[in-house]
């Protein structure tokens, strides 16, 4: 056993395991950070992902020490349920998510391509999320998703909002402003899985 003090969350956290025991089973079991999923155990459906130093990383096969001096970002890190990420909202808006279960990976590894690529196209974004798996097959709603949230957070930049995990106070986009923020009906059936791929 080692003792290690991670920095998740922007909150220091300190355990007691193994030097290669994988980051996700710390999350999930130690510091009760459910967002992160158990897909395939093998770091090849993306369920798993979380940000390390704002990198996205398949925290199922990523052992503790290797990861412990870097800043990790879950989904819960992202926003709350009175606060929520941009993302979080557009895959609300879009029904991006329909089981839910690749919906932590997309999320994280979005918020990466959109910390780099503040305007990304179609190619960038199904880059981005190439090895994610979505059995639903909602590829199309999330690419609309990642556009919509870009656009939001251009938008918060354009009126000198602070663009923060937490939010500015209210929250983020319409709904802070008293607005109401539509849905987007459901879509034309998603295409295979094969046209995520650029």
């Amino acid at each position: 056993m080692a003792s290690f003090t991670l920095r998740v969350n922007g909150e220091p956290r300190t355990v007691s395991v193994e030097p290669d025991t994988p980051l996700l089973y710390i999350l999930r079991n130690d510091l009760e950070l459910n967002g992160p999923k158990f897909g395939c155990g093998l770091a090849q459906c993306g369920a798993c992902t979380v940000l390390v130093d704002d990198k996205p990383v398949r925290s199922c096969m990523a052992a503790v020490s290797t990861v412990a001096k870097g800043r990790i970002t879950t989904i819960e890190g992202l926003g709350t349920v009175d606060r929520l990420h941009p993302l979080q909202r557009a895959f609300i808006a879009e029904q991006a998510c329909q089981c839910g279960f690749c919906g932590n990976g997309m999320v994280m590894s979005a918020k990466a391509l959109l910390d780099r690529t503040p305007r990304p196209n179609d190619r960038q974004i199904k880059q981005a999320l190439n090895g994610h798996l979505c059995r639903c097959a909602s590829h199309n709603r999330i690419v609309r998703a990642v556009h919509r949230a870009a656009e939001e957070l251009r938008a918060a930049g354009r009126r000198g909002a602070a663009v923060r995990a937490t939010g500015p106070p209210g929250g983020w986009g319409p709904q802070a402003r008293g607005e109401r923020y539509e849905q987007t009906p459901p879509a034309e059936a998603s295409p295979p899985n094969k046209e995520m791929r650029p």
